[in-house]
């Protein structure tokens, strides 16, 4: 019974981490502060509406043009494991976050910086082709739209996740989400290596 849902549970787990739900909280409080409980709403639908579709395109049509430019999967597992550990790395280092990611305050927020690169990001999207190689569409479509849904629910409870948690414990949290893209970007870059030779 439990093989059924190891593919799901396998191809959820690293999307999860790079979607780092939790850890967007704080940016999007400060991103939304100014904004009313309608405005908030339209924002949230625009973020996780952005950050849904610009992932599952990608899913479709990533390996296509993978092909057409002659790029095999070891390659981008090397190249996609070497983009994540250094992002989780410069995500790692004191408030790099807010300059690497929201580079001014853009009238539609929904879309960016939260749809992308907050939400849907090359950590998202590399993650996302590579358990689609491995465990097919199915299980990383499904870990997919879970992911999506618990991003929006953060979203939606922000406040009161920062009331229960505390600023002290969301960036306790990223860290740790921080330090596991890290290592799945090793993992990533160790399978294309054992690929290729």
């Amino acid at each position: 019974m439990l093989e059924i849902f190891k593919p799901y549970i396998l191809t959820f787990i690293p999307i999860f981490v790079a979607v780092d739900a939790i850890g967007n909280i704080p940016v999007f409080i400060s991103l939304v502060e100014a904004a009313n409980k309608k405005q908030r709403e339209k924002i949230i639908r625009a973020s996780v509406t952005t950050a849904t579709v610009l992932a599952i395109l990608f899913m479709f049509i990533g390996k296509g043009v993978l092909r057409i430019l002659g790029i095999t999967i070891s390659d981008f597992q090397i190249a996609g494991g070497g983009l994540l550990f250094i992002i989780a790395v410069r995500l790692l280092l004191p408030g790099a976050k807010q300059g690497f990611l929201t580079n001014g305050h853009d009238k539609d927020v929904g879309v960016f910086p939260l749809g992308t690169p907050l939400i849907t990001g090359p950590a998202v999207l590399t993650t996302t082709l590579m358990m689609l190689d491995s465990f097919g569409i199915i299980p990383t479509f499904t870990a997919l739209i879970i992911n999506m849904f618990i991003a929006w629910l953060t979203l939606i409870r922000a406040d009161l996740i920062m009331r229960l948690i505390g600023p002290g414990g969301t960036r306790a949290i990223s860290k740790i989400m921080y330090i596991l893209l890290a290592a799945i970007g090793v993992m990533m870059v160790r399978r294309g290596l054992m690929g290729v030779f």
